[in-house]
């Protein structure tokens, strides 16, 4: 309850209500074609039925997550909280841990605690100079027992240069390695296979994503940005 009040207090939540239409919708695709009607500068990536809010989760490429009445009417732009008697939840980061968490770590370059006792996955960019900051405290994180599990992210997107770096380095026989290399600004050789690189980067826009590196905690919290070893450590309680 105190860190959901303080994550509120940190941050102004502002939720506005636009109208969509004066229409009554009866089904996921008339609410999809309201949102489009009314934003057409957005493109709509999914579309989910949140049965405890009894409002549709609409999940926008490059922009804000929308909670749309069934009636396809009112939208909330914004996270969808939960309140209980004694806490407050956050539904919005919880399903999008859920969708990180899905994915298999063979799909992943992971950096593994010996003795660990939490994780953090990241969006990563081998081109980013705060990723490369980030990396370079992989072995203090591991120290202090945080496994950092890391999602391909190149921020110019499918087909650019760090894509095809991103490719080789998990295509490579040694990912871990290459991908030290490659933050460390080495060449790397070419190499192709079946890889997750686009999938994950797709994963990234669909979970808001707007940067690198970007940080998931293993309690679901979002942290846009670089952060120091040790306030990581904290954020995650150890």
């Amino acid at each position: 309850m105190k860190s959901c009040l303080r994550l509120l207090s940190r941050f102004t939540l502002i939720s506005v209500l636009f109208s969509l239409s004066h229409a009554v919708f009866a089904s996921q695709s008339d609410v999809l074609s309201a949102v489009k009607t009314a934003l057409p500068q957005y493109e709509v990536e999914s579309a989910e039925l949140h049965e405890g809010a009894g409002l549709y989760v609409v999940t926008l490429k490059n922009g804000p997550t929308l909670h749309v009445t069934q009636d396809g009417k009112y939208f909330v732009a914004g996270d969808l909280y939960r309140i209980d008697e004694t806490s407050i939840e956050n539904e919005t980061e919880k399903a999008k841990l859920a969708k990180i968490e899905a994915i298999p770590e063979a799909q992943m370059i992971v950096y593994k605690a010996k003795d660990e006792k939490a994780h953090i996955t990241v969006f990563t960019d081998v081109d980013c100079g705060y990723c490369r900051m980030l990396h370079k405290e992989v072995p203090k994180l591991n120290e202090a027992g945080v496994t950092v599990r890391y999602l391909a992210y190149p921020r110019a997107g499918i087909g650019s240069e760090a894509y095809t770096k991103m490719v080789s380095i998990w295509c490579s026989a040694d990912p871990k390695e290459w991908l030290t290399q490659a933050k460390l600004g080495a060449e790397i050789p070419e190499n192709k296979c079946v890889n997750p690189v686009a999938d994950q980067y797709k994963l990234g826009n669909e979970v808001g994503v707007r940067g690198t590196p970007s940080i998931v905690l293993s309690d679901g919290e979002f942290l846009p940005g670089y952060l120091p070893a040790t306030e990581l450590v904290k954020r995650l309680g150890l």
